[in-house]
């Protein structure tokens, strides 16, 4: 483990593995860097990948107030220090990436979750109960209400979950549950914001994941000036390492 300081004194560990050209991983929602181990693993055949604690995860800092902007300079940060050309984020990590508006060579974004026609509707007051829980010193009620009413996963699976030693560490990240829904904005599909990113951008889904998120990627594909869309195997809004590992080499490595 590394660690580099972002421009307001905030810590940010970080693990680098495999030689080659810098690829940057940028973590979605309600993870640190412990999820992408294995995506990690299989790039770094090809690439040197930075696999990057965002703030308030894992062994990172969290420098409060929270601002989305920090976490712009959190990922220039990375950028710099480790001199990174490509990028791939992951689901809402995606809003960090595209909304930092950073010279990378070329980027990725895997299923950012904007709620397109067809998407289950958005939890009622999901940033409002989300801080409430955060304030009043509950994150399991957070961790609950974006597994249950955000993602739609079986309340009896969740108190399942409740009963096993992963729950303490989704409770010391679901604070960042906040940061990732200020991030997302309203989850519509940000065509303004789209339209000024001047990266050439691949966008990513599973054939497995429901078609409102495979149309929210195509929708984001199409607002961007450089974008490609690409679908491939794989389960519930994630790619097989393998996969992953195969389509980054090809698209970002081929002129």
């Amino acid at each position: 483990m590394e660690k580099i300081v972002s421009k307001d004194g905030t810590e940010l560990a970080y693990d680098i593995y495999g030689s080659g050209p810098v690829l940057v991983l940028v973590a979605g929602g309600f993870t640190d860097r412990s999820r992408y181990f294995e995506d990690a693993t299989a790039l770094s055949a090809t690439f040197t990948v930075v696999n990057y604690d965002r703030r308030g995860r894992g062994d990172s800092g969290d420098t409060l107030p929270y601002a989305v902007e920090r976490e712009w300079e959190d990922l220039d940060a990375v950028r710099t220090a480790t001199g990174a050309r490509f990028a791939c984020a992951y689901s809402s990590g995606s809003m960090v990436l595209l909304q930092a508006g950073l010279p990378f060579e070329k980027q990725a974004i895997m299923e950012p979750p904007f709620r397109v026609d067809g998407a289950p509707p958005a939890p009622e007051r999901y940033l409002e109960r989300l801080q409430e829980f955060v304030a009043a010193g509950n994150p399991g009620g957070a961790a609950e209400l974006f597994m249950v009413e955000a993602v739609g996963q079986p309340k009896e699976v969740v108190d399942q979950i409740r009963q096993t030693p992963m729950w303490a560490g989704l409770e010391a990240i679901a604070h960042t549950l906040v940061y990732d829904a200020l991030q997302l904005g309203d989850s519509s599909v940000p065509v303004e914001l789209l339209a000024s990113v001047d990266v050439p951008t691949l966008g990513l889904y599973s054939n497995a994941s429901p078609e409102w998120l495979r149309r929210s990627v195509q929708e984001a594909v199409a607002a961007l000036p450089q974008g490609t869309v690409q679908g491939h195997d794989g389960t519930f809004h994630t790619l097989p390492s393998a996969t992953l590992a195969r389509v980054l080499s090809d698209y970002f490595l081929t002129a």
